[in-house]
């Protein structure tokens, strides 16, 4: 009797341990950080300085107004004190505009947005009218416009003829990725009505060849040398591998992907849009290689483009398809939440949203060499985020049910354990982002401040 007993409780505090197996794992402590009234918009990229000290942020008063916004900032994690990192002088509502700013790896630099300086009534902040921007906080206030853009002819090698945005560094911070929208191309589309402003996927490089640039309305001198690296298609041939849009791209690893030699290769992930056989656009998930050097042309076309052409990849730049879900139920990668693909430290698995057999959005993984998609998560409600993962082990987190998860990868591809490591808000979190060595989490989310809502910047603690 007494045994029954014994083994009646045991099951009992089972049930509770299961029940509350998020509380078992403890919580990450969470604190707000800022409390302006102002928004503080974090990028879905490395908001980290790098030694853990400063998150910076962009102002916009709204998702969509950075050609609206004028500052740069940033918090201390410890303090609370706010710095202004760079801000824009005379903005107005058509520009110029800064925004989506990322930190350096090693460096106190950050890389944002900036929309151009002629900005006007006439001349709006748009897709295709922004640059990069670096500013090292040894100098704040000091743009280092790092692409060039010539849009008169005759064009120019390494520069570029239209806007970049979300900018990513490299680990070795020499490289830094972006998407593209090109200014000739929005002009000729107006102009024919037919489809040329295609989104695609491009890199500068900082150790590439010297780029000149004649002045002129809408001209800049950058310091670093840029190529767009996918090529893309008004109509992509169906049943094909032709790309109508690239976008939601991420470097793959510190290094690149592993290859069977034992190096590794430079590249960037992306969402690729196709064209089905039976004619329906999907998202795919590719892969470009990127080659050492950018500056020799490959054989689409010359790097600059022309007036009816887009600037066509370099030499050596590889683009190869890596999932093939046009048999699935829910076939291509998930449109909503909008979330970028984002890679493992190590390169050996690429990370996506797409819907289950049941029509709810889960975390996938794939090989950058290809083969079988992993699913990776397996809620009942959607996931709601990009998913993010640990700087240094080969951990994930992700955002679903108003809270951040936590789960691991082994090198054979079995999936952890979910767990929720922070409690369920009423607010749904969003664009978190690891601290460089991995136990923290910073993260926005909405609150209501005398009747206004702002986005403030949380930081959840590892305990």
């Amino acid at each position: 009797m007494n045994n029954l007993i014994f083994f009646f409780w045991i099951s009992i505090v089972a049930l509770v341990m299961v029940k509350y197996k998020d509380h078992a794992q403890q919580f990450w402590k969470v604190r707000q950080l800022t409390f302006d009234a102002q928004n503080h918009e974090l990028d879905h990229n490395e908001n980290f300085s790098p030694d853990d000290q400063w998150i910076v942020y962009d102002t916009r008063p709204h998702p969509a107004g950075i050609g609206e916004n004028m500052k740069i900032e940033k918090v201390h994690l410890k303090r609370g004190l706010k710095r202004t990192i760079y801000e824009v002088l005379n903005a107005h509502q058509k520009g110029p505009g800064v925004g989506a700013v990322s930190y350096h790896p090693f460096k106190n630099q950050v890389v944002f947005i900036h929309g151009l300086q002629n900005a006007s009534d006439n001349y709006p902040y748009a897709g295709y009218r922004r640059t990069g921007v670096i500013v090292d906080e040894l100098n704040p206030g000091v743009p280092i416009f790092m692409d060039s853009r010539d849009v008169i002819k005759p064009f120019t090698p390494g520069a570029l003829r239209g806007g970049t945005h979300r900018h990513q560094w490299s680990a070795d911070g020499d490289w830094i990725g972006f998407t593209y929208n090109d200014a000739l191309m929005v002009a000729l589309e107006e102009k024919t009505g037919k489809s040329y402003d295609l989104r695609t996927v491009g890199v500068a490089h900082r150790n590439g060849p010297k780029v000149l640039v004649d002045r002129g309305d809408g001209n800049i001198q950058g310091a670093w040398y840029s190529a767009l690296v996918v090529r893309v298609v008004p109509e992509p041939t169906p049943g094909t591998n032709e790309i109508k849009k690239a976008y939601g791209d991420w470097w793959v690893g510190t290094e690149g992907y592993p290859l069977k030699n034992g190096g590794y290769q430079r590249s960037r992930a992306f969402m690729g849009d196709v064209v089905t056989c039976d004619g329906k656009e999907i998202t795919e998930v590719f892969i470009v290689d990127i080659p050492e050097q950018i500056h020799f042309p490959g054989e689409a076309g010359p790097l600059q483009g022309s007036e009816t052409q887009m600037p066509m990849p370099p030499k050596g730049a590889i683009t190869k398809r890596l999932t093939f879900s046009e048999g699935r139920r829910f076939p291509g990668t998930a449109s909503v939440p909008r979330h970028w693909l984002s890679s493992s430290m190590d390169g050996t698995y690429i990370s996506f949203l797409a819907k289950d057999e049941g029509g709810i959005v889960q975390v996938y993984l794939v090989s950058p060499h290809g083969g079988e998609r992993i699913q990776a998560s397996f809620h009942t409600t959607d996931v709601q985020s990009t998913v993010r993962w640990h700087p240094k082990n080969r951990e994930f987190t992700y955002i679903c049910d108003n809270r951040i998860f936590l789960n691991t990868v082994d090198e054979k591809g079995s999936i952890g354990n979910a767990v929720g490591i922070t409690e369920r808000s009423q607010k749904t979190p969003f664009a978190h982002c690891f601290s460089r060595n991995g136990d923290r989490i910073v993260f926005n989310s909405h609150v209501v401040d005398n009747g206004e809502e702002y986005i403030q910047i949380f930081l959840a603690e590892k305990p």
